[in-house]
């Protein structure tokens, strides 16, 4: 309890010695105390309450501190029972009870200062305060108003000579002003206050007729895309006609993979679902399977009857299936992978027949020979690489592109491909030299996707600038313009009575005539 007490009394020495401080502060020479200030009236207050301040600062730590005990105290070391149990004289009474009543004295010196002969007057400017500067005897009070010398009249508005100023009586004689040159001036006579004069109109400044802006009017918007609730919720970026004609698969960037009835012109059935985007699906030569390939890495084969899953193929760390084709046989198929990774699968035995590695850069395009012989791989880059589907050995490789490759198809001799670009041109490649023979141009965007007619006289495109366009593959003229105004075509391909098939942004698939004209809607898109 004594020790608590200690640290009482400290707190409270230590709160009154703040006072003291606060207090000297507040004095006219609180900021400024020097050999100058113990000339002045209030050093006796400064001297006293510096004092006290420090008497209980020195008091609050000799009572934290315990150097100022109440009762004697057991020596260092010395067992607290027994026999040996010593105790020593460690306190100091007459210094304990002199710190005790200090706080009386501080509060005693606090209450004089406050209400003593040193409080309660004026308060004196302190040394840095400017004083209030006295009228002088000359100068007119506050309250009195100065007399105003006369200023002679400045005509305004008008030429001086033209207007001399009216007559006016005498004023009431004033007291002169005092002298302002050294020639003794004439006796001022007030000048007659300048007659007001209305203001001259002034012509509003002329504002130049500005004729308002020609707008070109927007162009009518195209009539909206009709929908059905089960067609596909996003860009369908894939087409793929059956072998009989009377199917057409489609994948979209929704994940699904959706198969449709050309006569009936309804859908049949969601053929599955990928976890990722789907990009590709493909009839297998024997019409009752399909193979879907995705982001998600799989390339997965399906029924058609019911979409059931035969076998999932994964592509593992080589990232996910951006393009997909298969051998005429259905034996291999070949798959491009975003890390520039191409493989080739047994489909037979369900097992990896090749990692073939080389691209540097993401694959957009791969084709397969019609003898299935060889494979076409292309990547983002603009190079194209030939390989050998059973060695897996790499037959040549070159830059065909200033840009991506996102289309690719062989002829059926299997002697030249196609391939389109980001570059904005399609180019025919003769196999055997490696060289270009001929180029399509006439798209404003990337060629994004191929397809080549069944006798291979006509060449079909889609591009990103929302165009199909169909060439003669003979003279490499465009035969006709397909305009979707709707966005760009990631998906082109032939039906079955020759007519164009094209899918892309707007989630519809179209179908077109083949001289050239308007599509239909042949399968509309989800409601958005």
């Amino acid at each position: 309890m004594t020790r608590l007490a200690d640290r009482l009394l400290a707190v409270l020495l230590m709160a009154l010695a703040a006072a003291c401080l606060v207090h000297l502060y507040l004095l006219p020479g609180g900021k400024d105390f020097g050999l100058t200030a113990m000339r002045e009236p209030w050093a006796t207050q400064l001297v006293a309450f510096s004092l006290l301040a420090f008497a209980c600062l020195a008091g609050a730590v000799l009572f934290w501190a315990g150097l100022l005990p109440g009762r004697p105290a057991h020596l260092t070391g010395a067992p607290l029972f027994g026999r040996a149990a010593e105790v020593q004289e460690t306190g100091r009474p007459g210094l304990r009870k002199i710190f005790l009543a200090l706080p009386l004295i501080v509060l005693a010196a606090l209450a004089v200062d406050r209400f003593g002969p040193w409080g309660g007057g004026e308060v004196t400017a302190r040394p840095n305060e400017p004083k209030m500067a006295e009228p002088k005897p000359s100068e007119p009070k506050p309250d009195e108003p100065k007399l105003t010398e006369p200023k002679p009249a400045e005509p305004k508005g008008q030429d001086v000579a033209s207007a001399p100023p009216a007559p006016v009586p005498a004023p009431a004689p004033q007291p002169a002003p005092p002298p302002i040159a050294a020639n003794p001036p004439p006796v001022a006579v007030p000048a007659a206050p300048p007659v007001a004069m209305p203001p001259a109109p002034v012509a509003p400044p002329e504002v130049a007729v500005i004729p308002p802006p020609t707008v070109a009017p927007l162009p009518p918007p195209p009539p909206a895309a009709p929908t059905q609730p089960d067609g596909h919720r996003d860009a369908v970026v894939w087409l793929a006609v059956a072998p009989d004609g009377r199917s057409i698969m489609s994948a979209s960037t929704d994940r699904v993979i959706k198969l449709w009835d050309i006569g009936g012109k309804q859908l049949i059935r969601n053929l599955g679902v990928h976890k990722d985007m789907a990009r590709t699906a493909l009839y297998m030569p024997d019409g009752v399977s399909a193979l879907t390939g995705g982001d998600d890495g799989e390339i997965v084969l399906r029924k058609l009857a019911d979409g059931a899953v035969l076998h999932v193929f994964q592509a593992g760390q080589n990232g996910g299936v951006n393009k997909l084709a298969i051998s005429p046989d259905g034996k291999r198929a070949v798959s491009g992978h975003d890390t520039g990774n191409v493989i080739v699968w047994d489909l037979v035995n369900n097992s990896v027949l090749h990692v073939l590695t080389g691209h540097d850069w993401s694959i957009s395009a791969v084709a397969v020979s019609p003898d299935g012989k060889q494979a076409l791989s292309g990547s983002i880059d603009g190079t194209l690489k030939l390989w050998d589907i059973e060695s897996g050995k790499q037959l040549r490789s070159w830059h065909g592109h200033e840009q991506g490759t996102y289309g690719a198809v062989f002829t059926a001799d299997a002697h030249r491909l196609i391939t389109g670009s980001g570059d904005l041109t399609i180019k025919v490649w003769d196999l055997d030299s490696g060289r270009e023979v001929k180029r399509f141009e006439g798209h404003e965007g990337t060629v994004y996707a191929l397809a080549l007619s069944a006798d291979g006289k006509r060449l079909l495109s889609g591009s990103l600038d929302g165009t199909a366009r169909l060439w003669d593959m003979e003279t490499g003229n465009q035969i006709a313009l397909f305009d979707s105004q709707t966005g760009p075509i990631y998906a082109v391909a032939f039906a079955p009575d020759g007519t164009v098939l094209t899918g892309g942004y707007d989630r519809t698939i179209r179908d077109w005539p083949a001289a050239g004209g308007d599509g239909v809607v042949l399968f509309a898109g989800a409601p958005g």
